[in-house]
């Protein structure tokens, strides 16, 4: 590295939560490295300035009083990286804030995407909004749409992205005034405003950013300049936390400068983004600081790693206290653009860090038979059991029982007046509790120690943080094993080897300073600067100039940008990116032309359509050339490099290495002697083969056996990963190996899914997520299932059971089988159910059985989308299949298939599929992603052994029977006489009077019930008939709520339940029935009664609220959120999905850009939950005005028959479909129905209301839920992993 100019110093600083890394580089090329407490206020106020003031002075020799500004004249440059932004999120401790919105959209921002973030969590616990006030601005902006007449008074004006618009409504000023002074008389001064189209038509903002301003507010965030992006409700969050954040860090900044002379001035202070670049302190905003701490590590070890691997991708492994960061790169850094972090979406480049719950203080779990790890963390207060504190056991406690982590060489600063070590009798005192219980479930004659129970949970631990590396790699098309484990962060180390090795690496690489490498990465960072616009053009000859000139004119703002911060024009680079994607889709990518050098049929810049090809078909498997590419935004990012040049080389290795002790380490064999060395001894050209330990001063390294660490050149470690001793597996029930198996058979399901998301077409499947994956065994149990989608979740265990039923003998290797009636298992027509059957050598017979269910967006049937609102049969709701061979002998029968889905052509009123090559191509994709599947079942079974593999399906399955029954006997307990049979009954109605009942018996002493749905109506002349696998899928739905813990959604949740559902009923109707609407309606009932039984809470909105329109041009579909039931502890969240659906709505925005429709608002409507002592969420009230002639269908419930409260609690209010003709006629259109609506017609939506729970004359209590979480955030799990797993379960 070079010497620091004119003997000076430069500083890089990571302030995280708990510790602040110093990194310092003195004048003469000397490194300095620090850590200290984030907060020690007794002995200084601000730890980056004490880091500093500490180094200054022992390096100069010079006393640097505390109480007195530093001098700044040693200083070259600092650099931070810092948690405040993401600790004031994560703890809401922001600027008081209020939101000016769109008048009709003041709720946008509660309702967000409708969705619920924890499929199974009854009180739908969600982070509180960051804003407290809202105000409503007059003013509307509309896009201009040919032939619409509805504003043709009105000249329409050219947005930014070159779409026409019409300013429908202007800004009324004089209105807001007084209101905006009404918020400043209750002392909010920080203003985020986002107001529809903005992104296009930014003038609106500014003149509400510019009264604002006059006002005297002092912080005033407008979405149009915080992220000019489409999406209202993103960019919304983005700029709420910008206007809540932004602040926090300004009065940071003007505490850190005030610790130094002079305020800085004239040292450059940079910081770290989220997006991986450095920008100077002035422009430091709350959006773009989320990931400021975390982004220096991914620097660091891309700078290192990657270059010292000779470019082999690097996978990051950042382990810390609560939890694991996990990144990529292979050259490039990957970028996300939007991203949730404690509930709130921010739409800027971020870093794809994928954070999940699995770090050293992350706490150890024995239930039902499974060892579990987090997401529950100790913390920092208490702390693990060692910190002699009275914390819980977590992982570091495991790691110090075995001996992987020596407390005497750790400081003495653990115990109620921090002036111990670490207490390893503490650790094992507590598992010696944890092991006793262990052995207690097992009742095994051969119980297991304290250290198999400490090592299993270490190796359950590596199987949670392998399974996102896994999707991190693989669901991009990447080789996992072809990958460097770069691992940092202070409990990595101790897991590296094995994680490396279950991955199949053959390198784990440790930079010499990973205990403080985001600190070292941000010496190495790139000063950044981004301008970044919308855009709408079609990527085409046609296109170029205009792109060309955007490129030039941002690229010239990021060049003036740099060189005003003092860079030469020839340290700055630009590169030009376009974020793209096919027409009529939803996924964009932003892409640049690196490797893809300009053609002449191509942009100056580069080939962007060969470079966004090529990537499609990286991520997905396939590209769409006969489709448009679209343009939705330019970006630019300019690049200052950094000053900071290479390491150092480390002098040879002279004498072999200086063994400081040698201890006691467990691993899978039992105690092995274990040499350890001081990394301060160790220099290029020793070798440490394993068992081992290496330690720094800021972590621990463990070399496993058949593991060789050497120095390398520059003094860092680089592993060679051996093969290991393999621990025999037998069939009998291991509890550890049970959570090991748990993962790998979630794991299979999981990356079935990916290979489906990769190489589907359709957006159903790919966007939208619309699909479940699931492995079963030979007599088709369900093993494991994934994603979550509420109504799949036991129908798919049906359907492969009904194939193996019907088809017998007749099922052979190079078969697969298509199916979706509602006979064989089947939800509705258009989710499409294939399976595959798993043969092993020898086995006569299916040793396992995968299948993918996709919905597809159309199979024919009397109306577009195959979600008829009136049909009357089965055959009107499109193609049916029960047992068809879709794959014979290894052949795809295309023809055959082809001919099955135009079918219902055939009957009259109806059409065969309107979207052939979808379907086809869908369908080949489910053929590869159970392909997938079989690939992995196979390797599992080679690994372990087809009976071992048989025998924990069992025992997954068994495991999961424990957790239900143990719910049973709690709820008996609790509701009847002791070792008495319990009975419980509850009823409920369907909107046209069909009842739905249920008797539960319970038999307290086995934990067994029976559910007993006798006397249910019956099947109905209509579509909300409910096939049995529904009802299935409601009660494992239920089922699961109730256990109220993470258990194996498998036919273990089934086995202590026998279900009875009346033939010929509306639950289980005849052959020929109509479904469609017993899938999306009736599923929600059935939900109710079951909840009603066991009073677990009051009635949610109980409808899915399902909205169709369209001509022969266009067509869409919706479901729209209502509101929750109350509880025993909370109150029912308002506006949002519920039970057996969760599918997320179009953002207003879109809606509008792509259909012929305004929407004039979209907010809760007060009053529609029951009241109560816990009140009844609201539903909304959703307005659209159609600017075309087209067919309205509606298909809802509960407009007669309203949502019950329970204990004394209220019902909630009824939905209301009205229909405003432009006469001004106002018809109550009923819950179905199909209507031709004109011009200027409005459609008025208002949803259930969920009931209320306890009489409302109680006092008022302090409920757990309505809508936020208790306690806080110690972990929250984020990134591109996350955000996929949300969108899958909110299919």
């Amino acid at each position: 590295m070079a010497a620091a100019g004119a003997g000076k110093f430069q500083f890089a600083i990571d302030r995280g939560g708990t510790f602040t890394d110093v990194f310092a580089r003195c004048p003469g090329g000397k490194v300095r490295v620090l850590k200290l407490l984030s907060e020690d206020p007794l002995n200084y106020s601000d730890a980056p300035t004490e880091g500093i003031r500490r180094i200054l002075e022992e390096e100069c020799g010079v006393l640097f009083p505390k109480d007195q500004p530093l001098d700044t004249s040693r200083i070259e440059w600092i650099r931070m990286g810092t948690t405040v932004a993401t600790n004031a999120l994560l703890q809401r401790r922001g600027e008081r804030l209020a939101l000016l919105i769109t008048k009709g959209f003041r709720d946008l921002l509660h309702i967000g995407n409708q969705a619920r973030p924890h499929i199974f969590d009854l009180a739908i616990s969600m982070p509180e909004l960051l804003y407290e006030a809202v105000v409503e601005v007059e003013e509307r902006v509309v896009l201009h749409r040919e032939g619409c007449q509805l504003f043709d008074s009105v000249q329409p004006t050219t947005g930014l992205t070159g779409e026409f618009l019409v300013v429908q409504r202007p800004v009324d000023l004089d209105a807001l005034r007084g209101k905006l002074k009404g918020l400043l008389a209750r002392g909010i001064c920080s203003l985020a405003v986002v107001l529809l189209h903005s992104y296009m038509w930014p003038d609106h903002e500014r003149l509400v950013g510019d009264l604002a301003q006059e006002l005297g507010f002092q912080q005033v965030s407008l979405s149009s300049e915080v992220m000019p992006m489409v999406r209202a409700v993103p960019r919304g969050y983005t700029a709420c936390a910008d206007a809540y954040l932004t602040p926090c860090i300004r009065r940071y900044l003007n505490s850190f400068q005030a610790g130094f002379a002079h305020q800085l001035q004239g040292v450059p202070v940079m910081f770290m983004r989220s997006d991986g670049g450095l920008s100077p302190m002035e422009t430091f905003s709350g959006s773009r600081a989320i990931l400021s701490g975390p982004a220096g590590g991914v620097v660091g070890y891309a700078t290192t790693t990657f270059r010292q691997a000779d470019g082999q991708p690097v996978i990051g492994f950042d382990m810390g206290g609560t939890s694991t960061d996990v990144s990529r790169y292979a050259g490039e850094y990957e970028h996300v653009f939007e991203a949730l972090t404690a509930g709130i979406s921010i739409q800027a480049p971020q870093l794809d860090i994928n954070t999940v719950a699995a770090g050293g203080g992350s706490r150890l779990f024995f239930r039902s038979g499974l060892f579990v790890v987090g997401p529950e963390s100790a913390g920092a207060h208490p702390g693990p059991a060692c910190y002699r504190k009275g914390g819980p056991l977590t992982v570091t406690d495991a790691n110090l029982c075995l001996g992987r982590l020596l407390p005497s060489y750790f400081p003495r600063i653990f115990g109620p007046s921090e002036d111990l070590p670490l207490s390893r009798e503490a650790a094992v005192q507590a598992f010696e509790e944890l092991t006793a219980s262990v052995n207690a479930f097992l009742g095994a004659s051969s119980p297991l120690s304290v250290e198999e129970v400490a090592m299993g949970f270490i190796r359950v631990a590596n199987e949670a943080m392998c399974r996102p590396i896994r999707a991190l790699t693989q669901a991009r098309g990447h080789d996992t094993s072809r990958h460097v484990l770069a691992c940092f962060g202070g409990a990595g180390g101790q897991h590296a080897c094995a994680i490396a090795r279950a991955l199949g690496m053959s390198k784990v690489f440790i930079h010499k300073h990973s205990g403080i490498l985001s600190a070292y990465g941000l010496a190495l960072a790139d000063v950044v600067h981004e301008a970044q616009e919308p855009c709408s053009l079609a990527y085409g000859p046609e296109a170029y100039a205009q792109l060309d000139r955007r490129v030039a004119a941002l690229e010239a703002e990021c060049v003036q940008a740099l060189e005003a911060q003092g860079f030469a024009r020839s340290q700055i680079s630009t590169e030009a990116f376009l974020h793209l994607r096919y027409e009529r889709t939803d996924c964009a990518l932003m892409c640049s032309t690196k490797g893809y050098p300009a053609t002449p049929e191509s942009c100056r810049t580069g080939d962007f359509r060969a470079a966004f090809a090529a990537r499609y078909l990286q991520e997905f498997g396939f590209t769409i050339p006969s489709r448009a590419i679209l343009v939705d935004d330019v970006r630019i990012r300019g690049t200052a490099g950094s000053v900071l040049g290479q390491e150092q080389p480390v002098a040879d290795s002279k004498q072999p290495a200086h063994r400081e002790m040698v201890s006691r380490c467990y691993f899978e064999g039992g105690y092995l002697d274990t040499c350890v060395y001081l990394l301060e001894d160790l220099t290029w050209g020793h070798s440490i083969p394993g068992p081992s330990i290496i330690i720094d001063k800021n972590s621990t390294i463990l070399v496993e056996p058949a593991c060789t660490a050497s120095i390398t050149r520059l003094g860092d470690i680089c592993i060679a990963v051996g093969s290991g001793m393999e621990r025999p597996v037998g069939p009998q029930i291991d509890p550890i190996q049970l959570s090991i198996f748990s993962h790998r058979f979630m794991s299979i399901a999981e990356q079935m899914g990916r290979v489906l998301q990769r190489t589907a077409i359709s957006t159903n499947i790919k966007e939208r997520l619309d699909f479940s994956c699931a492995l079963f065994g030979p007599n088709g149990g369900l093993v494991s299932n994934a994603p979550h989608i509420p109504v799949h979740l036991g129908a798919m265990q049906e359907t492969v059971q009904f194939q193996i039923r019907n088809l017998g003998s007749d099922l052979h290797e190079g078969d697969v089988l298509l199916s979706n009636h509602p006979c064989a298992g089947g939800s509705h027509l258009p989710d499409l159910t294939v399976i595959t059957p798993v043969f092993w050598p020898g086995q006569p017979r299916p040793v396992f059985f995968v299948a993918s269910r996709g919905h597809h967006a159309d199979i024919g049937g009397i109306t577009p989308g195959s979600m008829p609102p009136h049909s009357r049969s089965l055959q009107e709701e499109g193609a049916v299949f029960i047992s068809f061979k879709l794959v014979k002998d290894g052949v795809f029968q295309e023809e055959a298939v082809t001919e099955a889905l135009m079918a219902p052509a055939h009957t009259r009123g109806s059409s065969g599929t309107r979207n052939l090559h979808d379907n086809l191509s869908d369908l080949r994709a489910q053929v590869a992603a159970n392909q997938k599947g079989i690939q992995l079942v196979n390797e599992l079974i080679g690994q372990y052994g087809l009976e071992v593999v048989q025998a924990y399906m069992a025992h997954i399955q068994a495991n999961a029977e424990v957790a239900v029954q143990g719910m049973l006997r709690d709820f008996a307990a609790r509701q009847g006489e002791p070792g008495c049979p319990l009975l419980v009954e509850a009823e409920d109605f369907m909107d046209d009077g069909s009842p739905i009942r249920l008797k539960v018996t319970v038999d307290p002493q086995e934990g067994n019930a029976v559910f007993d749905f006798t006397g249910s109506g019956h099947e109905v002349y209509g579509n909300c008939n409910a096939p049995r696998a529904i009802t299935l899928s409601a009660l494992i739905y239920c089922l699961r709520c109730m256990v109220g813990q993470e258990i194996p959604l498998n036919q273990g949740c089934l086995a202590p339940v026998r279900v009875i559902i009346p033939k010929g009923s509306i639950l289980d109707p005849s052959l020929d029935a109509a479904v469609v609407g017993g899938n999306v309606l009736t599923s929600q009932r059935v939900v109710d009664v079951i909840f009603r039984a066991f009073e677990a809470c009051a009635a949610s909105q109980g409808c899915m609220n399902n909205v169709t329109f369209g001509n022969e041009r266009v067509g869409y579909y919706e479901t729209v959120a209502g509101g929750a039931g109350a509880g025993p502890h909370w109150h029912g969240r308002s506006g949002v999905h519920t039970h057996m659906t969760n599918t997320r709505i179009t953002d207003p925005e879109i809606l509008e850009k792509r259909y012929p429709v305004v929407l004039n608002c979209f907010e809760l409507a007060p009053g529609t939950g029951g009241a109560g002592h816990f009140r009844g969420g609201d539903g909304v009230r959703r307005e659209l005005q159609f600017r075309e002639a087209m067919v309205l269908s509606v298909l809802s419930e509960r407009r007669a028959f309203r949502p019950y409260g329970l204990r004394g609690g209220e019902s909630g209010s009824p939905g209301l479909n009205l229909l405003v003709r432009q006469d001004g006629r106002t018809i109550n259109l009923g819950g179905k129905t199909s209507v031709e609506v004109s011009p200027g017609d409005i459609f008025l939506l208002q949803t259930p209301g969920g009931g209320g729970f306890g009489p409302p004359t109680m006092p008022s209590a302090s409920p757990k839920g309505q809508g936020t979480s208790p306690g806080g955030w110690p972990f929250v799990e984020r990134g591109s992993l996350y955000d996929y797993r949300l969108a899958q379960e909110m299919a």
